[in-house]
């Protein structure tokens, strides 16, 4: 098993890996368009990343929180939205996708808000079930892919 450390983001070093995880993902992968992958809401928000012990990233996720996240989802105040989780193919399966959740919720309970929702793609409900989210509303398209939006009330 690879040895990783997952911690937010801090400096353009750490965006730069996050970026460069997305674009693996999305980009390359799910063939997203590169002109909506990155949007407004990156400036702002919090970052995470994960990062093995040679210094190769191994995955991502953003947390937005206040106003962005009101913007983004239209869901209510004081809960946070998680997104653009992307795990590197070298490292799916080693845990890297849960400890990025679980650090984006650390985060978002720090900022003091109630609840986190995601847009989940639909092949990734039972990821996010088995972490504790609960899926509503109907399916809905973003960059061509189906999701469903889900949230996780926070202790």
């Amino acid at each position: 098993m690879t040895a990783y450390e997952v911690r937010v983001a801090q400096g353009e070093t750490d965006r730069a890996a996050c970026f460069a995880v997305r674009h693996e993902v999305f980009v390359v992968e799910q063939s997203v368009p590169e002109s909506i992958e990155y949007d407004a809401y990156d400036a702002d928000a919090v970052h995470v990343l994960a990062v093995a012990q040679d210094g190769t990233a191994l995955g991502t996720g953003r947390l937005l929180f206040g106003d962005a996240a009101l913007a983004k989802t239209g869901g209510a105040p004081g809960v946070g939205s998680l997104g653009r989780l992307a795990v590197a193919e070298s490292a799916r399966g080693l845990g890297v996708g849960v400890a990025l959740v679980r650090a984006i919720e650390a985060e978002a309970e720090r900022r003091g808000l109630a609840a986190v929702d995601l847009g989940a793609q639909t092949h990734a409900l039972g990821f996010y079930e088995r972490l504790g989210y609960v899926a509503y509303g109907p399916e809905f398209q973003d960059a061509g892919i189906p999701h469903r939006a889900m949230r996780r009330p926070l202790p």
